[in-house]
């Protein structure tokens, strides 16, 4: 039992001296060894912010409007005879587009000027009647009384000839009704009738719709506060620029003009519209576009867009502080003009800030900094 006892604790003994042996030969490295285990700084590029006047450029989505957007709908009542126009067709002003079956209109002409000439028959009596009775009245055969008489007979006539006159013209002009003509140049759209379809005034669908295109309104809105920092910007209210439906900038040049004199108490907006002139009639009515509305800014700093961090709507920056070590920055964004951000607060001149490797900086962390 002794023996054994003796044995078990001389192999304790050289675990222990073992375990000390290795502690020494740990606590022994040389620190350049331990800075080799260390993390390497990341390597960053920043560039010292300068303090500049920008301009910024906002895009707004508009529709597209002719100058003049014209229902063509029926005057009179009738069944569609003829459709000399197609869908997409321009037209000038004056030109046929729709013809009614005109028979009861015609007729109604001929019955009219029928009675129009009745009635001039019916003056021209009462008059040979007046001139017959006149003499006879001053020879003392008939009485002032017979005078009157046919003289009252006389205005009556003129009277009815008038009425009638009048009847025949509004016959004619239903007739002329029959026959739709533009009453403005521009393009035809859809003409959701056929020949056969009866047509009239109270129809709540028109024959088709005119636009006039050769200038066309672009409406859109902005929020208020826009509205008060372009208004306040003499230098922005000269020209505005549009992209079109494809993306691509349209080569005419527009003006701008207040829609509507009030913000909406809903949405906080107010109308306005772009006036462009449209010679090759790229754009049409009902199109989709968006006007771009450049403003000047004066003592912002740019940021180049890939030198900031975008985090749930906010924006950071990273800036190089003391001892190398980066401060994450938030900063407030006044507009964008092409890669570039221009911020307003946050940074100032003179500031240097990250232009590479964001994603993998934090707040505090040093860095190897270089200075471009």
């Amino acid at each position: 039992m002794t023996k054994q006892f003796f044995q078990n604790y001389k192999t304790l003994n050289k675990v222990v001296v073992l375990l000390i042996i290795i502690g020494f030969s740990s606590c022994g490295k040389s620190g350049s060894e331990a800075d080799a285990m260390a993390v390497p700084k990341p390597e960053v590029d920043f560039f010292q912010a300068k303090s500049v006047t920008g301009e910024v450029e906002k895009k707004y989505p508009g529709t597209v409007e002719g100058t003049v957007n014209v229902d063509i709908k029926a005057q009179v009542s009738g069944y569609l005879e003829a459709i000399y126009v197609k869908e997409g067709d321009y037209v000038n002003k004056g030109q046929l587009l729709f013809k009614i079956k005109g028979d009861v209109y015609a007729e109604q002409v001929n019955s009219s000027r029928a009675a129009y000439k009745s009635a001039l028959a019916n003056l021209a009596n009462a008059k040979l009647e007046i001139e017959k009775v006149k003499p006879l009245v001053d020879a003392k055969v008939y009485s002032d009384m017979q005078l009157k008489t046919a003289q009252a007979n006389y205005d009556a006539a003129q009277a009815q000839a008038a009425q009638a006159k009048a009847a025949l013209g509004s016959s004619q002009i239903n007739a002329d009704f029959s026959l739709i003509k533009a009453p403005v140049s521009g393009y035809i759209s859809r003409i959701p009738n056929r020949v056969g379809n009866l047509v009239t005034p109270s129809d709540t669908v028109p024959l088709t719709i005119l636009s006039d295109i050769n200038t066309v309104f672009v409406y859109f809105s902005m929020s208020e506060s826009d509205y008060l920092t372009f208004a306040k910007d003499s230098k922005s209210k000269k020209t505005v620029s549009l992209i079109m439906a494809d993306d691509s900038a349209y080569d005419q040049k527009g003006t701008l003009e207040i829609a509507s004199g009030n913000i909406d108490r809903t949405t906080g907006t107010i109308a306005l519209k772009a006036i462009f002139p449209n010679p090759k009639k790229l754009l049409r009515a009902g199109g989709s576009a968006r006007i771009i509305l450049n403003s000047n800014l004066s003592s912002v700093v740019t940021v180049p867009m890939a030198s900031v961090k975008d985090i749930q709507d906010k924006f950071f920056v990273f800036v190089l502080g003391k001892g190398n070590k980066v401060a994450m920055t938030p900063i407030e964004v006044a507009g964008s003009s092409g890669t570039n951000y221009f911020v307003k607060n946050g940074v100032k001149s003179g500031d240097k800030i990250a232009l590479n490797s964001i994603d993998a900086l934090s707040d505090g962390i040093e860095v190897r900094a270089i200075i471009k």
